[in-house]
């Protein structure tokens, strides 16, 4: 049965918390929210630690029940509460989870793509290229370590479900290029200036690079074997890097998988 809490209840400061990179890197854990999410986790066989919810939400929403009866620590808060728990406006379903993060080189040399996102900042860029590399048959995605952290309320969020399916790993320019060297693979890198993306060479699998909004590949562009650019016909003259990451991994899943 879920256990009722007040809205001044100790354990709900260790979930408010996890709203800051700082409190889930203390905690190494993070927060989601919504039945849509909580049914991709447990899809993925993704331990939930924890389940907060208000009350018409446990009655309405059978999976918050049967995680509870399964053991599934359960807690009942009204509404005021949750709203200081979320940074949705209405929030009903929060769940906490262990940050499961893998080392660089689990990522790569598994003969599928991996996808390295330099230093992206804008978490909706961000779940979007989780989505697409879910979609196209990655093995994992690699965040920047001075980019959005990867399990920021918004970046979980946009991912609907994908991170909790994908390896993903946090790592410098520097350690991504070795462990790429030591496992053959050719770190290949979105740039406007770079050649067309239909002339690439697809011979061996590569890790997409998908650059910065401001400041493209950065210190990340030394490292690339080769850059490439999406070609364009209309009279835009950038992509956003959600939009074009998602096409070079369409290209490499249609060569490649």
């Amino acid at each position: 049965m879920p256990v009722r809490l007040g809205v001044h209840a100790r354990r709900l400061g260790n979930v408010r918390a996890l709203r800051s990179v700082k409190g889930r890197r203390e905690q190494q854990r993070f927060a989601f929210e919504g039945a849509t999410l909580l049914e991709e986790a447990r899809s993925a066989e993704y331990t939930i630690e924890e389940l907060y919810t208000t009350e018409p939400a446990y009655e309405a929403t059978p999976l918050v029940r049967e995680l509870d009866a399964y053991g599934i620590p359960t807690f009942i808060v009204d509404q005021q509460c949750a709203v200081t728990l979320s940074d949705l406006k209405t929030p009903s379903i929060l769940a906490v989870a262990p940050i499961r993060l893998v080392p660089v080189g689990e990522l790569f040399g598994r003969g599928r793509p991996v996808l390295v996102l330099a230093d992206v900042n804008d978490p909706a860029n961000a779940g979007t290229l989780l989505r697409s590399a879910d979609a196209f048959g990655c093995r994992g995605v690699v965040f920047g370590r001075l980019g959005i952290d990867p399990y920021h309320p918004k970046v979980v969020r946009g991912t609907m479900g994908a991170l909790f399916r994908l390896g993903v790993a946090v790592a410098g320019p520097e350690a991504v290029a070795e462990v790429a060297a030591a496992s053959g693979i050719t770190l290949l890198g979105l740039s406007a200036r770079g050649a067309s993306l239909e002339q690439a060479d697809w011979t061996a699998t590569p890790a997409i690079v998908v650059g910065n909004e401001r400041h493209g590949l950065g210190r990340w562009e030394g490292l690339c074997a080769r850059t490439v650019a999406i070609p364009m016909k209309g009279r835009a003259e950038s992509l956003s890097a959600g939009v074009a990451g998602s096409i070079a991994l369409y290209e490499a899943s249609r060569r490649l998988l």
